[in-house]
């Protein structure tokens, strides 16, 4: 089947025609049609080649691709804007499987070109329609978000996409970002921006516009810190549009060099785009704020019970791990002579020394008084240090603790287990705390 003369069956036919491998990502095929349209002169081209680079101009895989739903017998149809040809497409796509190999087999129907005319809102609508389809039918928020920004960058032939989000101290960060081939990430160079960098594109934000740029060398000497931002990433044209969220500008998104053609038609579609990503964002924060209330302990402001089975699921065998059980002594105590308020102080004084002295590794309440600590990747020695610091730690805060721990050069038995042989440990130690209080000597 994936002898090249099978497919030749569909070289003239006057559909688009192209057939992937659906694990390697590369293209083992396309008809002339396909070839045409895509800018593909000869089938030796195709050698290597993935299907999003050459079907979408990606540098990785689509956000929106629809791999997942194909069954072998059954035909998948929908209609697609393609951005990178400027086209919108019937498609009808399926899954073949031949020698162990799964192919994704797609013939698609062009039903028209999309070029942008004075006057003329047909193409804007369809575009806008297909970006808010493909970003609703991705599974989470921080998809859907990336989805969106591929397809704007796509559809726009523009060379990066990003969105900001101001921070506290009244700063912006660069939180989302796509970059067309051949255009380097710049969101970790993006990280704390000062508010005076952006303050005249606030003015213009505050005045219900938006910032565009035809030529980024205008704005050398009128504004100069965002230049000083901009001319190092090879940015000749942008847009940004403000994020508005009851009424407060809570961030801007852009779009850097897309072709001059489409500024004079991109202010509608930037308001439209910029309150969907504003509702994206704000469905973003409910997920985090709940997946706090499922994960994290109210209280400490570390993992639960949950969390640690989240995070036990996602260890590797290979790697070593220490595991540190922690009992708070004398909360029950102090909860019945003192109050709950105190005995919470307690709890509260005991996980900051864990955090203090196991900061970057896996915190975890997991009982009423008793506290996980997972230590992937950590040698031997490392966590008697971290142990005996921790246990200078709780003595000066008085948030004593009794500790059992164990050490795995790799994960070759049961988590359980080794939880279960830590927590013997500690119960060890806390029965000699106990025996110790019943002859005066922790007094």
């Amino acid at each position: 089947m994936t002898d090249k003369k099978i497919w030749e069956f569909y070289e003239e036919l006057n559909e688009i025609v192209y057939v992937v491998d659906m694990d390697s990502h590369e293209i083992v095929y396309m008809n002339r049609r396909a070839r045409e349209t895509y800018g593909i002169n000869a089938m030796e081209e195709l050698k290597g080649k993935k299907c999003y680079e050459l079907l979408a101009g990606s540098l990785m895989p689509c956000t929106m691709c629809t791999n997942q739903k194909l069954k072998t017998g059954h035909f998948l149809e929908e209609i697609r804007y393609n951005p990178f040809i400027k086209k919108k497409l019937g498609m009808k796509r399926t899954m073949v499987e031949e020698a162990g190999k799964r192919y994704r087999f797609d013939l698609a129907i062009d039903m028209g070109a999309g070029e942008w005319k004075d006057g003329e809102g047909e193409e804007n609508e369809a575009m806008i329609n297909e970006g808010l389809r493909i970003s609703l039918s991705a599974p989470t928020p921080e998809k859907s978000i990336n989805t969106l920004l591929e397809y704007l960058g796509q559809s726009l032939s523009s060379g990066r996409v990003y969105i900001f989000e101001e921070m506290e101290g009244g700063v912006f960060s660069n939180t989302y970002e796509w970059c067309a081939k051949g255009v380097l990430p710049q969101k970790e160079n993006l990280q704390n921006v000062p508010r005076s960098v952006v303050r005249l594109w606030y003015q213009r934000f505050h005045m219900g516009k938006n910032v565009i740029v035809k030529n980024v060398e205008s704005i050398r000497e009128t504004e100069p810190e965002i230049y000083e931002y901009l001319e190092p990433q090879n940015i000749q044209t942008l847009v940004v549009s403000p994020l508005v969220s009851e009424k407060k500008i809570i961030g801007f998104y852009g779009v850097d060099n897309p072709p001059g053609k489409y500024l004079n038609h991109i202010t509608t579609m930037f308001q439209i785009w910029g309150h969907f990503i504003v509702s994206l964002l704000r469905r973003r924060n409910l997920v985090r704020r709940l997946e706090e209330m499922c994960f994290q302990d109210q209280l400490t402001g570390i993992g639960n019970r949950h969390a640690m089975h989240e995070y036990i699921d996602g260890l590797h065998p290979q790697k070593s791990i220490g595991i540190v059980y922690c009992d708070v002594m004398g909360l029950k105590r102090m909860n019945d002579t003192k109050g709950h308020e105190v005995g919470d102080q307690l709890l509260i004084r005991a996980s900051d020394c864990l955090k203090r002295q196991f900061d970057g590794y896996a915190l975890f309440r997991v009982g009423g008084d008793e506290f996980l600590i997972l230590c992937l990747q950590i040698e031997e020695e490392e966590l008697e240090e971290r142990v005996k610091a921790l246990r200078a730690d709780m003595k000066k805060k008085d948030a004593v603790m009794a500790i059992g721990y164990v050490w795995k050069p790799a994960i070759t038995e049961d988590m359980d287990g080794l939880i279960r042989r830590a927590d013997e440990r500690m119960y060890e130690e806390k029965r000699a705390w106990y025996g110790r209080e019943a002859d005066g000597e922790n007094c």
